[in-house]
């Protein structure tokens, strides 16, 4: 495929979920007039997070910014025919709001809750904290024997049609004047503090007036080419489809088992999924499947925790990757300290899709006006990385 131009003003490593938002968000950024070229090695995205993605949002974090990312994300989901400029042809998302449920077994963890619940309520989430009597009222499937507390939202949390969210921020970043080439970026071209050339591996090389990393668990190796590190690898996620022969009376909120098993309602069926105990990283292209842990691990767990799922039929299973950042399970958002036109969108370990709109538009804002002026995402700054401080979330999955 041959280019349209020798030079970019913006080159996007990556056309997954990150990649075309932040793409889609430049090619209608009042005042941003630049080129924006998004290279991609693989445009059916077949193995990309984005396509294994759970499509889940929540607003029960413990940190303020990831609160305020997923808020905006909610908004964005729920009004995205307006965001998306009003285009007849683009579709209502739907946002299924049957919340999450955060199961605490011991009186820290239950603590945690509480402590996390305030800070949400302050910034205006609907959480509450429940009572193990509470929870049996109004989800009497659950065997709560050693649970002791357990925060829910039924606001604004839940899931929503993110393959779709996808497929228009791809769609109107090209209409709108984005260049999508099917290639691979294999070197960075560093003049001092500025990365001023890409070349690809169809032997074509480009200028370069701002690189944004957003390779997914490829973000590594992308950072690797400009003499940089980022403490992210690929490690294997697990996701479950399977039918009840007692299906529910009511929706199941997406439940996190203190074992970190999850299980939620999806359509007529119920998902679920986790970690294998043993959680490495692993190849960039291993995505093997250990099929003993459905009967091993998840499946005791799911039917010990609702009973009524002691009689079930798996209906499918895959395998995905998050990008895990093993310094804090946190993004790493924004320029380097050193080099100020490399951007890095990496390290989501699980949270990305519902960042996406949020962290695009701020990288966007970034790009076209040097400062964030929507979320202030300094939090996930990368010179934090560089000095070893952990930003710490404690609601991860």
């Amino acid at each position: 495929m041959t280019l349209r131009y020798n030079s970019y003003d913006v080159v996007i490593v990556g056309g997954a979920i990150y990649g075309s938002s932040v793409a889609w968000w430049l090619s209608q950024m009042p005042g941003f007039q630049g080129r924006v070229l998004v290279v991609e090695k693989d445009p059916s995205y077949e193995f990309a997070a984005t396509s294994h993605t759970n499509s889940c949002i929540r607003q029960q974090f413990s940190n303020k910014i990831n609160i305020g990312v997923s808020q905006f994300g909610a908004e964005f989901v729920k009004n995205f025919k307006q965001f998306m400029g009003g285009d007849p042809d683009v579709p209502d998302l739907v946002l299924q709001s049957y919340g999450y449920m955060y199961l605490a077994d011991t009186p820290a963890f239950a603590d945690t809750l509480r402590q996390s619940q305030a800070v949400q309520a302050e910034l205006g989430a609907h959480t509450k904290f429940m009572t193990r009597g509470e929870i049996a009222a109004d989800y009497p499937f659950y065997q709560l024997d050693d649970i002791l507390g357990a925060n829910h939202n039924l606001v604004d949390e839940g899931y929503f049609d993110g393959g779709t969210m996808f497929d228009w921020f791809k769609r109107m970043a090209r209409k709108n004047g984005a260049e999508y080439v099917t290639d691979e970026v294999t070197g960075l071209t560093r003049t001092g503090a500025k990365i001023t050339g890409v070349t690809l591996k169809s032997g074509a090389t480009i200028a370069c007036g701002t690189l944004v990393n957003a390779a997914g668990t490829r973000g590594r190796q992308v950072a690797q080419m400009a003499g940089l590190d980022l403490p992210i690898e690929p490690r294997r996620r697990y996701t479950y489809i399977f039918d009840a022969a007692h299906p529910l009376d009511r929706d199941l909120p997406l439940t996190i088992d203190p074992s970190g098993v999850h299980v939620r309602t999806d359509g007529r069926y119920y998902l679920a999924g986790g970690a294998p105990d043993d959680d490495p990283a692993v190849a960039l292209d291993d995505f093997a499947a250990d099929h003993s842990l459905w009967e091993d691990k998840f499946w005791p767990i799911i039917a010990t925790r609702i009973p009524q799922f002691e009689k079930i039929k798996l209906i499918n299973m895959w395998v995905g990757h998050y990008d895990y950042n093993t310094l804090d399970q946190n993004a790493i958002v924004g320029p380097h300290p050193e080099i100020s036109n490399f951007m890095f969108l990496n390290g989501f370990s699980g949270h990305g899709l519902q960042q996406s709109p949020a962290l695009g538009r701020g990288i966007a804002e970034y790009i076209a006006y040097g400062h964030y002026r929507s979320l202030d995402l300094s939090p996930f700054a990368a010179d934090r990385v560089l000095r070893g401080e952990k930003f710490l979330e404690r609601a991860v999955i």
